[in-house]
């Protein structure tokens, strides 16, 4: 499969937001918000999955990881961190050129790519991410059909993604959008995927989905895991035993 998924106009406006992509109080201050509660699943999902002790400072060490979708490398760092060998990509040139210079300024080696996931040279991973991409791409069952195609025998994927509710549609979009909390535009409704939907994605590219939980706001911590799915959620899939 090597259908193209990158709508130019999503790319274009996750572009023009490239600069401001680390400032934890400028356009992508939700993202800096979201990130530790998303790691927070991954590294559960990743001890799950192979076993690895929760005190293992170096979680993936030994594996490889792609992150697809990855903006300025806000997923892509940490994961790099856990000792993982990882490749980030995204649909705008002005997003990896941000992630290359700041992974360089941490002294990290992450290998980036710029364009469609589909033209990366033939490789597999052990663990495939995605965060809010799939509701931005113009095909979503091709884009999960390409993250499968990337995923390694004993791989373990793992996406987020808003619901779509009404719920979302009031804050994630209207509201969020009036007051300045996520960029005008970010959002587009309609392209929301629902959990059901997603996961008759995931098992049409041959997947099993292992685990699902919602990403709610929270008074205390800005987000947390675990409780309603009706703005966000995150999904962990991997090949059938």
């Amino acid at each position: 499969m090597s259908a193209a998924t990158i709508n130019p106009h999503e790319a274009a406006h996750f572009g023009a937001l490239a600069a401001d992509w680390w400032d934890p109080h400028g356009s992508s201050a939700m993202l800096h918000k979201l990130n530790p509660v998303r790691l927070a699943y991954i590294r559960a999902q990743i001890d799950a999955h192979w076993h690895v002790d929760a005190r293992e400072r170096y979680a993936l060490a030994g594996r490889s990881a792609i992150d697809v979708g990855c903006g300025a490398g806000l997923l892509a760092e940490p994961l790099t961190r856990m000792g993982a060998t990882v490749t980030g990509v995204d649909a705008a040139p002005e997003n990896i050129a941000a992630a290359r210079a700041h992974a360089a300024g941490q002294g990290l080696e992450i290998a980036y790519f710029a364009g469609e996931l589909a033209a990366l040279a033939p490789a597999t991973f052990d663990l495939v991410t995605s965060m809010e991409v799939v509701e931005h791409v113009t095909d979503p069952a091709a884009f999960i059909g390409e993250l499968a195609a990337r995923l390694g025998p004993d791989g373990l994927m793992i996406l987020s993604t808003p619901n779509r509710t009404m719920l979302s549609k009031l804050l994630l979009v209207e509201a969020a959008e009036r007051v300045g909390a996520v960029p005008r535009g970010t959002h587009d409704w309609d392209q929301f995927l629902k959990p059901e939907e997603l996961g008759e994605l995931l098992e049409g590219a041959g997947l099993e989905v292992i685990d699902r939980t919602g990403l709610s706001p929270s008074a205390a911590k800005g987000f947390k895991l675990g409780g309603s799915e009706a703005l966000n959620y995150l999904v962990a899939a991997r090949w059938p035993a």
